[in-house]
């Protein structure tokens, strides 16, 4: 690279602090100025200054031979924007001191008394909710427990009482009641029969894993209050512990929260799974009778082992609508039961609500229709009070 040089004369002029020789050291930087001495007819510039037309003429031999090594030009320098002149006073906060106020002295006898409250922990919870409606129903023809489609009123008790030591241990328990009749004309043989009829308890005893995985033992068991009957028929399909069944699982139990807990409830697993069904009433008599619960010929009770899933749901899809889901599967490896029980409610009022409920059920222990074949299913829309506490 060839070395730049000044003229002898601009050089004794001015000492080395000069500062019009600061852009020889700095950042090579590409000057308008220099270009336009160079490319202007008449620069008004050129000439006035020796050692600024030395400068200039040194950065146009570079910018010519090395191009390369120009690293800013003066447009970016002028973006950048200069150093501030205006503040020149250093900047002090203004402080206000006040006295230092001493804190009161209050005298209190040494034996004054002090109240201690002690709140005993609350590790229980309870609630229910009832109802009383008015209902059509629809019962298939091979229903296990009878019934007909028919016009009737329906009554519903549900306790719930939730035990939570707040340290991993619960215990959950829920009692439902049901129990409802009705009065059809095409019957000559009975004034009323029960169209819905239920004792269910469901226990579940749990110790937290995670946060929402609890191992779990669940109990359930269920009968009903009355008989059941057939329309224009003598024979007595069902009654008090006839059958009564109970199941007990060892598994895990899942907390179900979601859309912003709108939908709650519980998912149990159970791999280990018992089921005990016991008939009082010898109603060996009917030749169908036995089919119909799974029991041999001439036995009260049937025991099987195998795997069930539960799962018990509440979605409350508006302030008005709610949907509450059971479904309950049981299977030896030799029988599989299904139930699924949906309620869908809309509440028109603090008392006054209408619901429906569908009910599909699967048994192969029992008879085959030639139509559902081991299908069965139990509907009804009804309207009435209800009340929550």
């Amino acid at each position: 690279m060839a070395i730049i040089a000044l003229s002898a004369s601009a050089a004794q002029q001015k000492d080395n602090n000069d500062g019009r020789y600061y852009r020889l050291f700095a950042p090579l930087t590409f000057y308008h100025n220099v270009a336009d001495k160079s490319l202007a007819l008449h620069s008004e510039t050129e000439g006035k200054d020796q050692v600024a037309d030395a400068v200039d003429a040194a950065l146009l031999n570079i910018y010519l031979n090395r191009p390369d090594l120009v690293e800013n030009s003066e447009t970016e320098l002028q973006e950048t924007g200069s150093v501030r002149e205006d503040v020149d006073q250093p900047i002090e906060q203004k402080v206000e001191y006040v006295e230092r106020v001493e804190t009161p002295v209050i005298d209190m006898p040494d034996d004054a008394p002090v109240g201690v409250v002690v709140e005993k922990p609350k590790f229980w919870t309870r609630k229910g909710d009832g109802f009383l409606q008015f209902m059509q129903n629809f019962v298939s023809g091979n229903w296990y427990k009878g019934g007909e489609s028919n016009y009737a009123a329906v009554g519903a008790l549900t306790l719930e009482a939730n035990y939570d030591n707040k340290n991993k241990w619960k215990w959950d328990n829920k009692l439902e009641m049901k129990l409802g009749f009705q009065r059809t004309r095409t019957d000559s043989v009975h004034k009323f029969k029960s169209n819905e009829d239920l004792i269910r308890y469901t226990g579940k005893l749990g110790l937290e894993a995670t946060k929402k995985w609890y191992y779990t033992l669940q109990l359930i068991a269920y009968t009903q209050f009355t008989r059941g009957l057939k329309a224009n028929d003598t024979h007595t399909y069902s009654d008090f512990m006839s059958p009564f069944n109970l199941n007990m699982g060892l598994g895990m139990d899942y907390k179900v929260e979601a859309f912003d807990k709108k939908l709650t409830g519980t998912v149990n697993l159970s791999p280990i799974a018992i089921n005990y069904r016991y008939v009082d009433r010898c109603f060996f008599d009917d030749e169908w009778f036995p089919s119909r619960y799974g029991v041999d010929d001439g036995k009260h009770s049937l025991f099987d082992m195998g795997s069930q899933v539960t799962a018990d749901l509440e979605w409350k899809i508006s302030e008005m609508v709610k949907w509450k889901s059971r479904f309950y599967a049981f299977t030896s490896y030799k029988r599989t039961e299904i139930e699924w029980e949906n309620t869908f409610s809309l509440q028109v009022s603090k008392y006054i609500s209408a619901q429906v409920f569908l009910y599909p059920r699967f048994d192969d222990a029992g008879k085959r229709d030639s139509d559902l074949g081991y299908w069965q299913f139990k509907e009804y829309s009804s309207i009435g009070f209800n009340y929550t506490f």
